[in-house]
Parts: C-alpha cells; structure tokens; sequence
C-alpha cells in the first residue's frame, strides 16, 4: 500500500476527548509505544540485523587469543610480528571511529553497516589466504576498520528505531552480541585451526548484508535527510499499519526542523557551552569504562590468576568467558526497569568492590600473608569485576551515547565518543603489563580509584534516560 493511501487515515485521526481517554488509554499506550502486535516484530527483526554487526565486533576482537600459536607455527612469526597482528585492529578500528559519524551521516545508517560488513569480510579473506605477517596485519587492518564503524553505527541504529519503553534493553543487545561473539571465538579456537576460523567470521557479515535487504532505514536519519515519504514509510513499517504514528513523526519532524536552520556543526563547536554537558557525559562514560582496566583484566585473565597463585589460569578464564553472557542479559533485561543510573552506579560500585578484591590478594601474596586465601581473593575479584562490568558499565555508555546528542551533531559528536573509546582500549591494553610489572596490588588499586570516581560522576553528572523520547532526552541535557 501506497504511504499517499495511508496519509488521510493515519496522520490525520481526530482528537480523544477526556472521556474516551480512560477507555481507550490501553489500546493507545500500546501503538504509541510500538508493541502493537504486528510491529514490534519488524523492530526485533531491524535489532537482529543490525547487532550481527555486534556480533562481528566481538568475534574479531577474540579472534587473536586461541590463534596465536597456531598462525606463529604455520607462519614462523616471532612474538612481536603477532603481537602487531594483535593489536593492529585497535589502530584500525581507531580510524574507523574517527569517519563512523560521517560515514553514518552521508550514507545512512544501513549504508554505513553494509559498508562495514564488506570490509570485515576483505579483512578476514585477506587473513585466510595470509602466507605471511603482512596479508595478515592488512587483514586484521580491515577488520579493524569495519568494527571501529559498527562500534558506532550499531547502538545509534538501534536507538532511532526502537520506541522509547524498549529502546534500552534492545540497545543493551549491542553489547550483549559482542559478548557472544569474543565467547564463541574462543570456544571454536579450541576445536577449529586458525584459517577455518577466520572463515566463521564471514557469516555475521553475510547474515548483515542480507538482512539489511529486509529492514527498513532509521527514520531520523531520513527525515535529517529530507525524504518525507520515505521517512513515514520507514516509522509506519517499525510501528505498524494500525499505530498512530502522528505524534512520534510530529516530535521527530519538529526536533528535525529546528536543527535544520542551525550551522553545519565543526569538531570545535562541540566544545562549546552548548554542547558541553552530553559530550562531558559521553566522553566521561567512555574514559571511565575503559580506564577502570577492562581490556587489561580481560586480556590478561589468565596471566592475572597465574601470578595470584592457579597452577592453570585456565579454569578462571573459561568462568570469565561463561559470566560475561547471562549477566549482560541480565543488565538487557533491567535497563527499561531499573534505569541506566542505577545499572550504573551498582556496577561501577562492583567493580570498585573487584579490583579492591584482587588488590587485597596480590598484597597478600606480595607478603606471604593468608596464601591459602590468595587464589580464592583472586579470582573472587576477577568475577565480581567482570560481572559488575556486563551489567552496566559494559552497555550502558553506548545506550546512552546514542541518546545524547541531537541528530545535526550526533556524527562527529559519535565519533568523538568512540575514538575516546578506542584509545582508552589500547592504552590500558597496552600499559596493563607494565603497570603489572612495578606493583600488581598498586594496579589494581588505581582501577579501583578509577571506577570509585565513576560512581560519583554518574551520581553527580549522568541523566536518568529511561522512558523518553530521543527529542526528549535532548532536549532536557540542552537546557
């Protein structure tokens, strides 16, 4: 059916008077929230496609771990050819970050993520043909760059989709998938050489670009863009044929409105003071993810239980890699309940609780104190750590950065956003071992620090965001 056929009847319906509002105030909240039943389908649909890209990330950021002494035996790499195959995805992904937002911007949001899929799936051909170090660092180059793009377009894609009482759990999916992807190439390492896993990773690309077919664009980006029809097509296919869809377009086209007559936004006009509190809260949500040492716990899980005392850090790993998904779930589940604030604050206090665990056991080993307490401290810690870190502090910042910024900034203020990201990953990735080296309980000490700070900045600074509209949400940072 023509959108033209659809005008009259459906933007157009007449006004509920007070006393039909009692009666109808069910079926009403229903449509106006997406959960008519002929919609939310599309939505879930829209969610699946887009967190393949999710899924992608994780599988390429766990990749390098079971692979490394297969590829430097086939090879004859030295340790530091792999360790820039390793790490040389963090500075692809970087670059991808910084041109995410425009990217997103000029080619929409599904033309960002087709653009994306099609250069893991170069990257990972490149790494399966590899014969030597440099097919292999250009592969993993290429990959990089395509997750730098999804670790923005993803979340944001979610969040112009989903109406506002599910946009949280669904955007939690994000992180959620990037989960399930590092678990699962982990686990295939085990049982598959390196080559037939780099071809495992072409099937959430392909699982992309196929279903990007089937799913309607982002109807803000297409109103930002000027496609009117397209524009009502796209919220009337998420919503459904039966929603009322007037007042959510009316909301978007007068927030779309307003920002058209403002000035084409430069990387410095984001430090201005209108600009300054989401990218203080986006910017800050980010340094304190990452600075409170994730990628170096995660990354050396297995060292770290080693040197608190285990034999193997092999069992401490796999219930690192098992505790990731359900929690994470967990955390999807209670994000439209609870709130981000309080996801929040509970988790960064967790984390604080974590390192505090493992500082304590490290002393004590460092001492010769309790040592039959010392493995148990420190894997208690690691756990606790990583749990508290899936609930909230792991998703939560990109559900948020992804509701912050209005639209006409939304690009390079993203981009910004996940650059931060990025380089917080490879400098804490990259100084974990010789922060290890000078003292193990000073660490983790400063961890905790780190994440005691993120407590108060999400108390003092970060909005509550549940149940609001994007416009809404900016609306109340800007004023």
């Amino acid at each position: 059916m023509a959108i033209g056929e659809n005008e009259g009847s459906d933007l157009e319906k007449p006004f509920i008077r007070e006393d039909q509002r009692c009666v109808d105030c069910e079926e009403e909240t229903v449509n106006r929230g997406g959960l008519e039943n002929g919609s939310i389908w599309m939505v879930l649909l829209s969610t699946s496609v887009g967190v393949c890209g999710s899924f992608e990330f994780g599988s390429c950021v766990g990749y390098s771990s079971p692979t490394q002494a297969q590829i430097r035996e086939d090879l004859n790499l030295t340790l530091s050819q792999y360790a820039m195959f390793g790490s040389i995805i963090t500075i692809g992904a970087m670059i991808g970050a910084i041109s995410s937002g425009r990217i997103a911007d000029f080619i929409g949001r599904k033309g960002a993520m087709r653009m994306s899929a099609a250069f893991c799936i170069i990257g990972w051909l490149a790494v399966y043909f590899a014969t030597g170090a440099w097919w292999l660092d250009t592969g993993r180059f290429c990959t990089g760059y395509g997750i730098g793009i999804f670790s923005y377009v993803v979340p944001v894609f979610i969040a112009e989709i989903a109406p506002k009482n599910l946009r949280g759990g669904l955007a939690t999916l994000n992180q959620l998938m990037i989960v399930c992807g590092a678990s699962t190439a982990f686990l295939l390492g085990e049982v598959v050489k390196w080559r037939t896993l780099a071809l495992t990773g072409l099937v959430p690309c392909i699982l992309q670009l196929v279903g990007l077919c089937f799913i309607p664009e982002s109807p803000r980006w297409l109103a930002k863009v000027g496609h009117r029809n397209k524009f009502e097509l796209s919220l009337r296919t998420l919503r459904g044929k039966e929603a009322d869809i007037s007042q959510e377009a009316a909301e978007i086209q007068k927030s779309i409105g307003t920002l058209q007559d403002l000035p084409k936004v430069q990387i410095m006009d984001l430090f201005h003071a209108k600009y300054a509190r989401p990218v203080i809260i986006g910017v800050g949500l980010m340094i304190f993810q990452q600075f409170g040492g994730i990628n170096g716990i995660g990354f050396y899980a297995s060292e770290t239980f080693v040197a608190a005392g285990f034999s193997s850090g092999k069992i401490g790993t796999i219930f690192y890699a098992i505790i990731q998904v359900p929690i994470t779930l967990l955390g999807a589940i209670l994000m439209d309940r609870s709130g981000r604030r309080p996801l929040l604050v509970v988790s960064a206090s967790g984390t604080f609780i974590g390192c505090l665990l493992a500082a304590i056991s490290f002393y004590l080993k460092g001492r010769s104190l309790l040592l039959g307490w010392v493995p148990f401290l420190a894997i208690s810690g690691v756990l606790v750590y990583v749990a508290s870190f899936s609930i909230g502090m792991g998703a939560v910042p990109w559900v948020i950065m992804s509701e912050i910024f209005p639209i006409h900034v939304k690009g390079i203020a993203g981009s910004l956003v996940v650059l931060v990201n990025w380089l917080g990953a490879w400098a804490v990735s990259y100084t974990f071992n010789f922060l290890m080296s000078w003292s193990p309980p000073g660490t983790f000490l400063v961890y905790a620090g780190v994440c005691l700070l993120a407590v108060l900045f999400v108390v003092e600074i970060v909005p509550e965001t549940k149940g609001k509209t994007l416009e809404e949400i900016q609306a109340s940072i800007g004023s």
